[in-house]
């Protein structure tokens, strides 16, 4: 069984624009410097933010991977080679692009906002050969389940319209209240967790607001929910069909 832990602390650190946008990356590159690799089809996560004023990344290119934007507060703007315009996504919104073999992009991260910058490894060996391709989804349109003192967002999953390359992919925010909750999982899966806001107990350590948690060979773990908190949840597939980009060229 396998639980770990990655701190604010330990996690990689970045910055756009003299630091109008700062980031901690769970998962960066290698010379970024952070404690964890890519894994699973998982190849880079990062939390970015704008601390004041809006700011702007400009136009720089993608091939291959998928690049998923979620936004947890505030709103982005996001500008692609295929749209060629400005499209707005405000808080709960996700977009992803499949970048195939090629496709530029800008994005402009509002005044006091934040995201996750997700990639995922979708054999690349395969979508390099495909057409870019580009879609929204807005919040109001995923799947949320409401009970036992609990909220569950399904971005990825049954009957949610998100659509990936990226094999056995799901993805879920819960919304706790303070109290117990166990959740069920599958152990031929990883279980990738980041706390968006809130404090909770697990496995007898203090989970802060940025923290990080890596899950394997668990079929279900119990938390302490000390204060309302937001958990963001990746399940990625412990064994892929197909090698990834990590492993045939950065391992």
């Amino acid at each position: 069984m396998s639980i770990i832990f990655y701190s604010k602390e330990a996690q990689a650190s970045g910055n756009f624009n003299n630091g109008e946008i700062l980031e901690k990356k769970p998962i960066g590159f290698p010379q970024d410097g952070g404690e964890l690799n890519p894994y699973s089809n998982l190849f880079y996560w990062a939390n970015a933010w704008t601390p004041a004023s809006k700011s702007t990344i400009g136009l720089h290119p993608h091939q291959g991977f998928e690049i998923c934007s979620f936004v947890i507060k505030g709103g982005i703007k996001h500008y692609d080679s295929k749209q060629k315009k400005w499209i707005p996504l405000t808080k709960g919104d996700v977009q992803i692009i499949r970048a195939g073999n090629g496709i530029s992009h800008a994005e402009e991260i509002l005044d006091k906002s934040e995201i996750f910058q997700i990639w995922f490894d979708p054999d690349i060996s395969k979508t390099l050969n495909k057409p870019a391709t580009y879609n929204d989804y807005k919040k109001k349109e995923f799947p949320v389940i409401e009970g036992n003192n609990m909220k569950t967002t399904i971005i990825k999953g049954e009957k949610s319209p998100f659509k990936m390359d990226s094999e056995q992919v799901e993805i879920k925010e819960y919304n706790f209240n303070k109290g117990d909750f166990d959740l069920e999982l599958d152990n031929k899966f990883i279980y990738s967790f980041f706390l968006i806001n809130g404090s909770i107990n697990l496995k007898n350590n203090k989970v802060l607001k940025g923290t990080f948690i890596k899950i394997e060979n668990k079929n279900q773990i119990s938390l302490e929910v000390i204060e309302k908190s937001h958990l963001f949840e990746i399940k990625t597939p412990k064994h892929l069909t197909h090698s990834t980009y990590f492993e045939s060229f950065m391992n």
